[in-house]
């Protein structure tokens, strides 16, 4: 079996669920993998130009002999009706042959992890084929107006349309099954092959670290941060990963920044946390979120302080998880993250049932 990809992010970018899915599916099957990038799918906002010279490639640009990487060009006018005939004609005419001869090459799978209309046009093409819509984002929820319009109308269509339909959190699960049935329920998950041995909780520090490894968006909380780290002068605040979305608030001293990296590094740096932190707004963006850094964290045996929303919002009585959405809430939190003790044997058994294996074969796709 072969698979065809149409990824949310960058092959090149932090490892996430869709890299976890197409090792996983290579490993499996010893099928190869034609993966497409993603591209403009919407018209430029201010924002993005915050985001020139800021890259979130963290891995090697090296691929397997199974791998086979296509970065469609498209113009950004995809809200508009008609987009797909002209980025069909003037950009994705070879591409969309590529995909074609890949398939013609023996069975293969089509998984869509961002509705756009080039995913449309490669369903349309693979009608044939067996099909999942791999729902990880609420995607209208990160545009406004015209755009979000047309990306609702997409992804329903997508949604409808496929063969399998997987869902990373709660509030996704229930959004699609008012729409579908067999909806299959698929939390994020880590990737257990690349975790160092968990942090020995008796080694305590001082200053103590409080730590967040990944990209710093839209859904970022600096109030709560900044907060954070002013509720506790004596300590450090160490922020991994690429900022998209600068604040102008100003900065307590001992907050401090680090660039990307790969990812096994930032496993490697997680060990350096004394507290592991998750500080993302409550709006809709964040609404259907589950961090996959969540199950990182936990089987590093690190405490985690988080704020609420989406996935965390169920996981207020689990071990190590404190939640925590006020300041006037930090000192209780903070006394509690700083004084847990992992269990080894909690961390193995953690690392075993939220593996990216386990959840894959769960959902009984090959």
């Amino acid at each position: 079996m072969r698979l065809v990809y149409l990824s949310p992010v960058p092959w090149s970018s932090f490892a996430q669920r869709p890299q976890k899915f197409a090792r996983w599916f290579h490993a499996t099957t010893g099928g190869e993998v034609l993966w497409l990038d993603p591209y403009p799918s919407r018209f430029p906002v201010l924002a993005d130009f915050k985001k020139i010279g800021v890259s979130d490639q963290t891995e090697s640009g090296d691929l397997e002999p199974w791998l086979t990487v296509l970065k469609p060009k498209a113009l950004p006018i995809e809200p508009l009706p008609g987009s797909g005939l002209i980025n069909g004609s003037f950009c994705w005419g070879e591409l969309l042959k590529t995909v074609q001869s890949f398939a013609n090459e023996g069975n293969t799978m089509l998984v869509i992890g961002k509705p756009t209309v080039l995913a449309l046009k490669v369903l349309d093409l693979l009608k044939d084929h067996p099909s999942v819509y791999d729902a990880m984002d609420d995607f209208p929820t990160f545009y406004s107006g015209l755009s979000k319009n047309a990306m609702a109308r997409r992804e329903l269509e997508i949604a409808r349309r496929t063969t399998h339909l997987l869902a990373s959190s709660t509030k996704l699960r229930k959004k699609w099954e008012s729409h579908r049935s067999h909806v299959k329920f698929v939390p994020n998950g880590l990737d257990v092959a690349l975790l160092p041995a968990a942090k020995n909780s008796t080694a305590k520090r001082s200053p103590a670290v409080f730590g967040y490894v990944g990209t710093v968006g839209a859904w970022f909380d600096w109030k709560w941060l900044i907060s954070l780290a002013e509720s506790r002068p004596e300590d450090q605040i160490h922020v991994i990963g690429p900022v998209f979305n600068p604040t102008d608030l100003k900065l307590a001293p001992n907050i401090t920044f680090f660039p990307p990296c790969s990812h096994k590094d930032a496993l490697e740096r997680m060990l350096s946390f004394d507290v592991a932190l998750i500080p993302f707004l409550h709006n809709e963006l964040t609404s259907s979120v589950d961090p996959i850094k969540y199950y990182e964290y936990r089987a590093l045996g690190l405490p985690i302080l988080s704020t609420s929303f989406g996935e965390m919002a169920y996981r207020g009585d689990q071990e190590g998880v404190y939640l925590c959405d006020s300041p006037s809430d930090f000192n209780a939190a903070v006394a509690s993250a700083l004084e847990y003790t992992h269990s080894a044997a909690l961390s193995q058994q953690f690392k075993q049932e939220n593996s990216w294996e386990a959840r894959f074969a769960s959902t009984a796709l090959i």
